[in-house]
């Protein structure tokens, strides 16, 4: 008796597609061509093999590093999900060029929920042969930037070597040669060359701080090749850089110095003036916080110009008749709210002056603590009297503001820093400095 064997019928899964184009933005990589492009030549796959296209996805991004691109992170998480189970592609490079995104894409053909890679002249389905050719032109992509890596850092050496700029722009003050034959050549530019030595020669010799020279030079109409005036952190970097008298550092903080066979701007002298003055125009201690400071009155006070917190700092001079480190207080305005506030800057003892000024001035009932003064004044009274053996008096409403006012004097003069900035709490009205002096606001 013959038995028919039957076979269950194989379950045919319909393939469906993401289209994926990738465009990188580096320099290497440019030669491929645009995403419109790949989009073109994989629509024409589509129609030709009458392929079933779920979504398009697109990105500008290299696939040099595992784990960047945001939209190829999509596509595998949508692959995950079941949303699609083939990848329609302009070339295997576009998917990959490091092995972390290319086992990702392995390991999703091992699993079944990636059963195609096609592009425009290949198709990768999930067997042994595909997958190993897979891998194949993708570590040949990989190959290929890795030995480019290698290619870009052996001429940018030789390129230093030789003296030349090897970055994409010039320092400002130089031009940059676009002859293909003068690859990291700089010329000066003779426009802002001269203002860019004057510049050195005003820290160095005229005492200008960044700041006055960020002034100086935007009344000077200078600007940047960009049509830019200059800030402050340009110009403080333009100050530092070694390029102007002829030396650089490459790559930068690798302690790899190099000659350059540019035309110098300024002597190495001149730069080490200029920088010789800036380290003794901001050799100071800048307090911002009353609790680690020496000084008592940081943030009591407002300036009367811009409105800004005044702060304070110390500067260091040595002394030429003894050689000793001399040390000299200010307070000065944080220009908070306008850099370019004029108020001067007010020595600490001048201050004092001004703030022990108030306490004859102000009138006596402003001072919020009276009630508390008045009680330690009495009691001082009341322990002399006790000394002395008399009865104690009760005084009168001249001599109690009397007392009050040279009390408060006595703690400002000899008190604890606590104890002044408590004085200057109790003063109902704000602390204001003007044209070097104190004002107390209503």
């Amino acid at each position: 008796m013959n038995r028919q064997i039957t076979f269950p019928e194989k379950k045919v899964i319909t393939k469906t597609y993401c289209i994926y184009a990738r465009k990188s933005m580096e320099a290497e990589e440019r030669q491929a061509i645009s995403i419109d492009s790949q989009l073109n030549e994989m629509k024409q796959v589509v129609e030709r093999e009458n392929l079933t296209v779920i979504e398009i996805k697109t990105e500008s991004h290299s696939a040099k590093e595992s784990g960047k691109r945001v939209v190829f992170a999509e596509m595998i998480s949508d692959l995950n999900n079941g949303k699609y189970n083939s990848i329609l592609t302009w070339n295997p490079d576009r998917l990959s060029r490091n092995a972390g995104d290319l086992g990702l894409l392995v390991d999703l053909m091992d699993n079944g929920k990636l059963l195609e890679i096609r592009t425009y002249g290949q198709t990768f389905s999930n067997s042994p042969n595909d997958k190993f050719l897979l891998m194949i032109l993708c570590s040949q992509a990989k190959l290929e930037n890795d030995n480019r890596g290698i290619n870009v850092k052996r001429g940018l050496r030789a390129q230093v070597e030789m003296g030349h700029w090897p970055c994409a722009y010039a320092p400002i003050g130089y031009i940059k040669s676009d002859k293909v034959n003068e690859k990291g050549i700089v010329f000066v530019d003779k426009e802002r060359a001269p203002l860019i030595k004057q510049s050195f020669e005003k820290i160095a010799y005229e005492k200008f701080s960044i700041y006055d020279l960020v002034k100086w030079l935007k009344k000077q109409e200078f600007k940047s090749h960009t049509g830019k005036y200059l800030g402050y952190s340009t110009v403080q970097s333009m100050i530092h850089n070694s390029f102007y008298y002829g030396k650089f550092e490459f790559p930068k903080k690798s302690g790899k110095w190099y000659t350059g066979a540019h035309k110098p701007i300024v002597t190495k002298k001149l730069f080490d003036d200029a920088h010789e003055a800036i380290a003794q125009h901001t050799r100071k201690k800048k307090y911002r916080n009353s609790k680690t400071s020496p000084f008592g009155f940081l943030r009591m006070i407002r300036c009367g110009n811009c409105g800004s917190v005044i702060s304070a700092e110390e500067k260091y001079k040595i002394l030429k008749s003894t050689g000793e480190e001399a040390v000299y207080r200010y307070y000065v305005c944080t220009r908070s709210r306008n850099r370019d506030c004029n108020e001067r800057v007010i020595p600490e003892d001048i201050l004092m002056s001004e703030l022990y000024n108030i306490l004859d001035t102000v009138d006596i009932d402003l001072i919020g603590m009276k009630e508390s003064l008045d009680y330690e004044i009495d009691r001082f009274y009341k322990i002399q009297a006790f000394v002395d053996g008399v009865e104690v008096t009760e005084r009168d409403h001249k001599k109690q503001e009397y007392d009050l006012r040279k009390y408060a004097k006595t703690i400002f003069e000899d008190g604890t820093i606590e104890e002044k900035r408590n004085i200057l709490k109790n003063l109902k009205g704000k602390l204001i400095l003007k044209d070097k002096r104190i004002y107390l606001s209503k």
